[in-house]
């Protein structure tokens, strides 16, 4: 088992954090979230993120998005040191690199599935016809097929998360960001969120990075990371990773 604070290092990892902090506030009221993160994920990997409320898996998580900075330390993503971009720079490493989950959904409420997987096209400035083309493909993709032109209030939870993943894939990222993606689902709705996340990395290779409170959520990971007051307490292999349900044959 792996000490709090320890490094498991893996060759030529596609991110790799060193020593990372982030202080919120000055002073008296100054706030350490992260204390010294070392963490490398490599490439392809499925990475859950445990931890109490507080303990910085959220914030670390932001930063290796490139939703927020760290006060000090290294942090390299394909061997780029991305502390030392400047906001646009790490805008655009954002959009190029990045896709994005989140527990409450983040649904345009009156726009239509397809125009809510279409936005971050449209944010690259590609045609009509193009972004229509591609939020077709995601759909299809998160098995969406036909529901096109619904608005998020009339699809039910699972399907809007079904779309936010659309939305997060469509620029074929190389990293997935899933921060509580089952949160607000039942059962049954986060298997099928877990083994569609599943095989985006397994299928398409995926690199998925998956904060989670739930156990059962995390089992589906080939690492269990968990955080506590800031730092990496653990960071352990998963023997037996879950896998999706197969269908029933006929």
């Amino acid at each position: 088992m792996s000490e709090p604070g320890a490094i498991v290092e893996r060759p030529n990892p596609l991110i790799r954090l060193r020593g990372i902090t982030r202080v919120y506030g000055e002073g008296t009221a100054a706030f350490q979230a992260l204390r010294g993160v070392n963490l490398d994920i490599a490439h392809g990997e499925f990475v859950a993120v445990m931890g109490p409320s507080g303990s910085g898996k959220s914030t670390a998580m932001n930063i290796i998005g490139c939703l927020d900075r760290p006060s000090d330390g290294q942090f390299w993503f394909r061997g780029v040191h991305v502390e030392s971009l400047n906001r646009d720079e790490r805008a655009r490493l954002r959009r190029r690199y990045f896709g994005f989950v989140f527990q409450g959904f983040n649904l345009l409420a009156r726009t239509s599935a397809q125009e809510n997987v279409e936005l971050p096209l449209l944010y690259r400035g590609e045609s009509a016809a193009r972004r229509r083309e591609l939020a077709a493909q995601a759909l299809a993709a998160v098995g969406l097929t036909g529901w096109e032109h619904h608005t998020p209030a009339e699809l039910s939870g699972g399907q809007q998360q079904r779309v936010a993943i659309a939305r997060a894939i469509v620029t074929e990222p190389e990293v997935l960001l899933a921060d509580e993606p089952t949160g607000n689902l039942d059962t049954a709705r986060s298997r099928e969120i877990m083994d569609l996340l599943w095989r985006l990395n397994a299928e398409r290779g995926i690199t998925v990075l998956m904060v989670t409170h739930e156990p059962d959520m995390a089992a589906y990971a080939q690492r269990i990371v968990r955080f506590v007051d800031g730092v990496v307490a653990t960071d352990e292999p998963n023997p037996h990773p879950a896998r999706p349900t197969e269908p029933e044959k006929a």
